[in-house]
């Protein structure tokens, strides 16, 4: 499959079939780094990492993956370049286009990451926005794909916050691969309705069942809890009311026992706040699988690099 020259902005612009093959190329590239072998479908190529948004496992993800098929990554913190405040973001887009040959953009503002791909005329990745985290959510299929051995048909209830990027991306990546997702959150936190309606249109092709709820007992029959933080970053100042409105979403033992599954398995996306949306305990008896996940941003994030930026 040829996704050259693509960009990865949100999983909406990928096929369920485009999924699955960066799935397969992250497996084949997971395989091969344990065996000590890698590749050089990166060699000459520079790609910058621009972060307005500090981070441990993408700005680390991208930096190994890009240095293991031998390309140069460049980091550029906000102090670093003028972005969007004495240049705009298209003038610095066009810059870094004749300059590098593929942008990281991990930030605020979705229509920032839409802009350096427009104007940059090289691939743009979105590590992260206020809107999408889809380099997440291959992370976290390959997780899945690894615990199950499949995707299809799974049922996967995301906790917490329902209308932040994490509750967004994996809304868009279960309803075009076929699992059913369920978003449960108080309704203040309900994903947008326009986003929604455009989730039920992927989940009539795929044959995913799509679910928004406030009810707890929704969790019944769930392979996969997953959660975030309460609070996103730029959000801090919502902290307390936020604790008191998803207190009773935290995942913790009473939760996981109305599954009713004995291999319900929990997520995160990290970093945990353990004590609020996840209990400490909960938390360490599933740490081997949410480190593999965390793992597993690297692997999926290669992936992308080498299927839309690399030489082979």
């Amino acid at each position: 499959m040829n996704l050259r020259g693509r960009s990865f902005l949100t999983l909406k612009d990928y096929s369920r079939d485009e999924i699955d093959y960066l799935l397969s190329l992250a497996t084949l590239l997971k395989d091969k780094k344990r065996k000590g072998i890698l590749g050089d479908s990166l060699k000459g190529k520079n790609i910058a990492l621009i972060f307005e948004k500090p981070s441990t496992r993408t700005r680390c993800s991208f930096t190994i993956g890009c240095i293991d098929e031998g390309g140069h990554p460049e980091y550029l913190g906000s102090d670093d370049i003028q972005l969007g405040h004495k240049e705009s973001i298209e003038d610095t887009a066009r810059v870094l286009g004749r300059m590098f040959d593929g942008i990281q953009f991990r930030g605020f503002s979705h229509e920032n990451v839409e802009k350096l791909a427009k104007y940059s005329g090289v691939p743009v990745w979105n590590g992260l926005t206020d809107s999408y985290h889809p380099t997440q959510i291959l992370a976290d299929f390959l997780t899945l794909k690894e615990q199950f051995g499949k995707l299809e048909g799974l049922k996967l209830v995301y906790v917490g916050d329902g209308r932040n990027n994490m509750a967004n991306s994996l809304l868009i990546g279960s309803s075009k691969m076929g699992i059913d997702i369920t978003i449960l959150s108080p309704k203040s936190l309900w994903p947008q309705g326009e986003l929604i309606e455009i989730c039920k249109d992927y989940a009539n092709t795929s044959g995913s069942k799509i679910e928004i709820t406030d009810k707890v007992e929704a969790v019944e029959g769930a392979d996969a809890i997953y959660t975030d933080v309460w609070c996103s970053m730029g959000e801090e100042d919502l902290a307390a009311k936020r604790i008191k409105a998803l207190k009773p979403y935290q995942v913790n033992d009473q939760l996981l026992a109305k599954t009713g599954k004995a291999h319900t398995i929990v997520l995160h996306c990290l970093p945990a706040v353990k004590g609020n949306e996840i209990t400490y305990e909960v938390f360490e008896r599933f740490s081997e699988l949410i480190f593999d996940q965390a793992e597993n941003r690297m692997h999926t994030i290669k992936a992308i690099m080498v299927a839309t930026l690399g030489n082979e």
